[in-house]
């Protein structure tokens, strides 16, 4: 099954391959060369997984994207003191390629306009611009997660048609921001900006951001973690030029534009983004990149400001039906099959609010564990909440795994109703819906029937009370003797066979046949369901031990055929044979011991 977030990129992409808004970079010569169509979009999680689409390997110069990883490694290489005296953190206001610096101190108001990223690049550790650009490139490399090399001919364009740049190094060696030979560390910035990226590339190069500043897959840092959150402060107020104020609020990601047609965006802790569409709006963002991270802010609910957390946070504990099965006492053959099988049945228990990282997260882990599972238990009894594009991506698998042949259903959302508002919401036309079970028993009991009826296991019937657990060890003369005394009373389905709370009439029942469910009654009118009993299995056997009044409601799920049998009849036969007693309340007590055993294995796999 495709992931749902690669099917929504996939149809992100190719809603907007139509948008031709926008023209390519001119100024520099060469970036007009390029491919005006190419167009991809690249995710990549905590863990290092990525999500590509469209024109995802393409290689193009990643321009001023480069800013923020220059900046990072100059706070790295000298402290946030002294590159705090070179460079501001204001918002400029003003386009890429202003001359924007301080009236007093000559300092460039921000690191992403092309007068801070100058004095930035001049900054690095390095006894001379060759050494700078050495520590420049590894440093870049492993926010990549591979080597970079440059391509030639756009950095010659850039630095032959170069300027305005060179007036601007020059007025920044006039306040004396810039120590050495400006022109130098002008070219050592044209070869950053000629960079040759991917759009996975930066992509990871987010991702390395939004983790603390270690790349997720190499696991290497690439900048201190105290320095983190520095750089992307900078790039939420300063990196989308004069638009970012408009970005901020309408996509609220800190991000960084290129005019080679790059945009990165980072969500700390949850993704990296990357998009690559080379033509340009107005303010020099490239025109799909900005309508890209719009949808995805508003479908993700990805706004900085919004709900945040850890995506592996919305999946807590993960059992199976090995671990927990349902609490219906199964037939020899139907325990058998369970111990072999019931490890196919996976419970995955979801905490808190669920955005789409966080369903994205539980999504892979049920595509990791699908070839070993027949169904899927997903318990939302602590799920506050769903947004509505989590909730369609939930639904997508859902229908994915049912065509894979892996049932997926939902557990205790009967009174969210905000959550089955919107579970229903997002379903699609001539979808049946989803499933949902009041608790994790009823759910794990149609999954365990799920499974026989896969393995086609014929319906079971007992005939003589020799196969009943309560007779188990009884010789068969003594068998004989209860058997003639009972009598057979079929029941319908929907049928109430006792009542909690009736006097107790004194009768035990054997099912031959069918299948009953046990329900206690709870104070505000509700019943819970305690266990299911099939055939082979008895009920009513307190009586045994001189209960009067029937403490449970049993419910026939099927047609029903049991064997009854009356205390005053059991009273008789036992005057003149005592030992059916002794043999019966022996296998009464074991019976009561597993019914222990079972509830402790319960609490145990909750726990």
């Amino acid at each position: 099954m495709q992931s749902p977030i690669q099917t929504y990129l996939e149809d992100l992409h190719n809603s907007l391959v139509s948008l031709t808004d926008g023209e390519l970079a001119s100024y520099i010569p060469e970036l007009t060369k390029v491919n005006p169509d190419w167009f991809g979009i690249s995710l990549v999680t905590m863990d290092g997984l990525a999500y590509n689409v469209g024109d995802a390997d393409q290689l193009f110069t990643i321009q001023s994207v480069s800013k923020p990883f220059v900046y990072a490694t100059a706070l790295a290489d000298r402290g946030v003191e002294l590159v705090s005296s070179k460079i501001g953190v204001e918002p400029s206001g003003d386009a890429f390629n202003s001359i924007s610096l301080d009236p007093q101190s000559g300092a460039p108001l921000n690191p992403m306009i092309n007068a801070g990223a100058i004095a930035t690049t001049s900054l690095l550790a390095g006894t001379d611009p060759q050494a700078q650009w050495q520590r420049l490139s590894s440093s870049m490399s492993t926010f990549v997660g591979r080597d970079l090399e440059i391509d030639d001919s756009v950095y010659h364009s850039e630095s032959a048609t170069g300027f305005r740049n060179r007036a601007i190094a020059w007025m920044l060696k006039n306040f004396g921001i810039i120590d050495g030979d400006p022109m130098a560390a002008l070219e050592n910035y044209f070869r950053q900006c000629s960079f040759e990226v991917s759009c996975q590339d930066l992509a990871f190069m987010a991702a390395t951001l939004a983790n603390g500043g270690v790349h997720p897959v190499t696991g290497r840092r690439a900048l201190p973690a105290e320095h983190v959150e520095r750089v992307l402060s900078v790039m939420a107020t300063c990196g989308m030029y004069n638009y970012a104020g408009s970005w901020l609020f309408e996509v609220g990601m800190p991000a960084k534009s290129g005019v080679g047609g790059g945009i990165i965006a980072v969500l700390p802790g949850r993704f990296g983004i990357g998009i690559f569409s080379p033509k340009l709006d107005a303010k020099g963002n490239s025109a799909r990149g900005i309508e890209v991270c719009k949808r995805l802010s508003k479908d993700f609910s990805l706004h900085v400001f919004g709900r945040s957390g850890h995506p592996s946070m919305a999946l807590g504990r993960v059992y199976s039906g090995a671990d927990a099965p349902s609490r219906r006492q199964p037939s020899s053959e139907m325990r058998s099959y369970l111990t072999e099988h019931a490890r196919r049945i996976k419970y995955l228990c979801l905490h808190g609010y669920l955005a789409v990282d966080g369903v994205e997260y539980i999504i892979r882990r049920m595509l990791q564990m699908a070839s070993d599972t027949h169904s899927y238990i997903l318990d939302l009894h602590q799920v506050d909440g769903i947004s509505d594009c989590a909730a369609r991506l939930l639904n997508e698998a859902r229908r994915g795994f049912g065509h894979d042949g892996i049932a997926v259903v939902f557990t205790r959302i009967h009174a969210r109703k905000s959550i089955t508002q919107a579970l229903r919401r997002v379903a699609a036309r001539g979808d049946r819906g989803y499933l949902s079970f009041e608790d994790n028993d009823l759910a794990v009991e149609w999954c365990e029937n799920r499974l026989f009826g896969e393995a086609a296991i014929p319906p079971i019937t007992f005939a003589s009370l020799a196969n009943f657990l309560l007779f188990k060890g009884m010789p068969l003369d003594l068998t004989e003797q209860v058997e003639a005394a009972t009598t057979r009373q079929a029941f319908s389905t929907g049928q109430e066979i006792v009542t909690a709370g009736q006097a107790g009439d004194g009768r035990m029942y054997f099912i031959e046949s069918g299948q009953v469910s046990v329900l206690v009654p709870l104070a505000d009118g509700a019943h819970h369901r305690i266990t299911s009993l099939s055939a082979g299995m008895n009920f009513g056997e307190m009586v045994l031990l001189g209960q009067t009044n029937r403490t449970a409601t049993v419910c026939a799920d099927t047609e029903v055929q049991c064997r009854i049998l009356g205390s005053h009849q059991l009273e008789e036969i036992t005057a003149t044979s005592p030992m059916i007693k002794i043999i019966l309340l022996e296998n009464l007590a074991r019976d009561m011991a597993n019914s222990l055993r079972r509830a402790t294995q319960w609490i145990s796999a909750l726990a």
